[in-house]
């Protein structure tokens, strides 16, 4: 199951699997550009097993359906990668009243990855990919006075926010999932020029592109989803977990994402946020 994938980054990571010939549920929000996505994976992969679930990880209850909807069509799963995400230079709020880069960025991984816990334990050797973001290091700790940005609102603090979550979260759910077989690593894909920001209009879209462009650090989406793809499927990174990925190789996160007393805290409000029972 690939998260976010009718465009960029997760498009080219279930294109990645699909050629590998692994069956592939594409998630997605809008449901004729999830069609679309899939028919051409289809074709260009020659995988007939692609199929496409519809879902806004912005919301909870859409979460909790998605997630009975594999559970009713499948007993396991081997691979999820999260993958959805979002950056908005305004204060949005989603329809369960959280500010939406922390809800769609953080909480939704935190709760699908809970809510698929059985069909992953359920595979051999599973594993799960959580896609953050160099971007991590801006931020130097979660703000647990204020973690839905009611003061102060920044785009660019936010995003780093959440992405610093992913990495937290990633770290506790390998610690918590020692000796199950399952493993889960999180991936920094790089600086893509995909549509990523193009929600906010073409100036920040070119913005995002220009400042990659500086750093010389702009690779296209295929490039972007290579490392996903290689913690997908490769024997190399059996076992492995608890890590953070960039091209292909290990690597040190920032000092704050190795916090455990923050990253418990972070687990316990997330269970708070999402209504999840404390057994999760």
């Amino acid at each position: 199951m690939v998260t976010g994938a009718t465009s960029g980054i997760g498009e080219a990571t279930a294109l990645g699997l699909a050629l590998q010939g692994a069956t592939i549920i594409v998630v997605g929000r809008n449901s004729q550009k999830g069609t679309m996505v899939v028919e051409n994976i289809k074709s260009n992969a020659g995988n007939s097993s692609v199929k496409f679930m519809h879902a806004d990880l912005s919301s909870q209850k859409d979460i909790h359906r998605l997630s009975e909807q594999f559970k009713s069509n499948y007993q396991r799963l081997d691979v999820l990668v999260n993958n959805a995400g979002g950056k908005f230079l305004s204060r949005q709020e989603t329809v369960d009243g959280y500010e939406m880069t922390f809800a769609l960025n953080h909480l939704a991984y935190f709760l699908l990855t809970n809510l698929l816990i059985d069909p992953l334990k359920a595979s051999d050797n599973a594993r799960i990919i959580n896609v953050s973001s160099g971007a991590h290091s801006g931020c130097s700790k979660i703000n647990f006075d204020d973690l839905q940005f009611k003061k102060g609102y920044i785009g660019k603090k936010a995003y780093e926010h959440s992405k610093l979550a992913n990495i937290l979260f990633t770290y506790e759910l390998a610690r918590r999932l020692q000796g199950t077989g399952i493993t889960v690593n999180a991936v920094h894909p790089g600086g893509v020029i995909t549509n990523f920001c193009k929600n906010n209009g073409w100036i920040s879209w070119a913005k995002h592109v220009t400042a990659h462009l500086i750093a010389r650090n702009l690779v296209g989406p295929t490039e972007g989803a290579k490392t996903s793809v290689y913690l997908a499927t490769s024997p190399d990174v059996e076992g492995v977990s608890g890590k953070y990925f960039s091209n292909l190789k290990a690597i040190r996160s920032s000092h704050a994402s190795y916090d455990e007393d923050a990253a418990r805290r972070l687990w316990d409000v997330s269970l708070e946020l999402t209504g999840l029972p404390r057994t999760f």
